[in-house]
């Protein structure tokens, strides 16, 4: 299961109890996969570097991310990442982002079963695998 980070948990919060507009909604999410466990604030993911590893776009629609239930949101759609040219090292978490390099941390949650990523492997999220969770649930 996954977590919003500090920062989007408060603009939520901000949004829904004062009406703050001090936000925009991505149009396009970015999955990235990490070797280390993030923190709320973003720190501590390492991603892999080369060997074909690049975050997938997703568009943030209702389509891949249907309608949420029990204060848990999930991939309508297949998330599948390009094929490795190499080792990518064992992946135990995704995270989210608004970009496809740095960009602002959105939320990030750790695999079930964490993967070894050799060359010629394809890390797929099938739908209904990527949760993300509200806070406090």
């Amino acid at each position: 299961m996954g977590r919003m980070s500090d920062t989007q948990a408060n603009l939520l919060l901000d949004l829904y109890f004062s009406k703050a507009s001090n936000t925009t909604v991505p149009a396009t999410l970015y999955v990235a996969l990490s070797t280390t466990t993030p923190s709320n604030t973003g720190t501590n993911v390492t991603e892999p570097v080369g060997n074909s590893y690049a975050r997938v776009s997703v568009t943030n629609n209702s389509t891949n991310f249907p309608a949420a239930s029990a204060r848990a949101k999930s991939n309508g759609t297949d998330i599948v990442f390009p094929t490795a040219t190499g080792t990518w090292g064992t992946i135990t978490h995704f995270a989210l982002y608004d970009a496809l390099t740095s960009g602002t941390f959105i939320a990030w949650g750790a695999l079930t079963v964490p993967v070894s990523v050799i060359n010629g492997a394809t890390v797929t999220f099938v739908t209904g695998s990527l949760v993300i969770n509200a806070p406090g649930a």
